[in-house]
Order: C-alpha cells, then structure tokens, then sequence
C-alpha cells in the first residue's frame, strides 16, 4: 500500500477469499484493506500511538442518522465523560479534500457535537477546533494529546 504522511506503523495483515485484510485493533477483527481503510488504520494509529488516546475512547465506523439518513463516520474519539472529542473523515489517497468534505464533516458534526475536526486523505491532513459560542471554526496545526 502507499506510504501516507503519518509515522510508520506496524500491521497485521492476512488474505480472505482473495481480498487483503488488516487488522484493526479497535474493531478487533481484520477488516477488507481498502485505500480508504488504509488511511483510517493510520489514522487511528496516528491518535493512540502518537497522540497518546487510550483505545477504549476509540470507535470506528460506527452509523449516525443525519437529515434522515442512515450514514457512518470514521473515527471518533470520546472524553471519559462520554462527550465526542474528536471526529475523523477520512478519504483514500486518491481523493482530494474539498469543500464537499468540509461539507460532509460538518453535517456529521450537526448531530455529534465533536470539539475537533480531522479530515484526511493519507497525504494531507487538516485540524479544526470548533467554537460553537461564534459559530465557526479554528484551523489548528495539529491535534492537541490527549490530557
């Protein structure tokens, strides 16, 4: 798979009826190795690993209803409160971040009220702090550790 732009991690890896898998040590299961999967597994090593959030306020594509329709985000990070610290899009290397993702994101955030944003292909990656007081956002340059 491409080289992303986060540390490198070590996988596991293993074949299912042809199709590659990785493990994924949130879901605890292999999962169909994906270009989009690829970065969500970096994504989440990223946030444990590097930015010391423990595994148990980690969850993975898990669904939510926005508008009416059944979606799934990415990745969230929860406080130990409960209450959703981060929300993670991610896209495959091959796609650009734009405005549409910005967009998607921030209908996911309408109903999940996340304190920060990360949208990510692999290759560039972007922070957002949100100030509900003011209605907008903050770019940051990279997320904060966990506390």
């Amino acid at each position: 798979m491409q080289q992303l732009a986060f540390p490198r991690y070590e996988f596991r890896f293993k074949n299912t009826k042809n199709k590659p898998g990785v493990f994924d040590v949130v879901r605890k299961k292999f999962v169909v190795l994906t270009p989009e999967e690829w970065v969500r597994q970096h994504c989440v090593r990223y946030l444990n690993e590097a930015l010391q959030y423990p595994l148990s306020l980690i969850n993975v594509e898990k669904q939510l209803e926005v508008s009416g329709l059944k979606k799934r985000y990415d990745v969230v990070v929860f406080t130990p409160e409960g209450k959703i610290r981060i929300l993670v899009e991610c896209k495959a290397p091959s796609v650009a971040i734009t405005q549409e993702t910005f967009d998607q994101i921030a209908r996911y955030n309408l109903s999940l009220q996340a304190d920060l944003l990360m949208v990510t292909n692999g290759l560039v990656h972007y922070y957002c702090q949100l100030d509900y007081e003011h209605g907008r956002y903050n770019f940051l340059a990279e997320l904060p550790p966990y506390a």
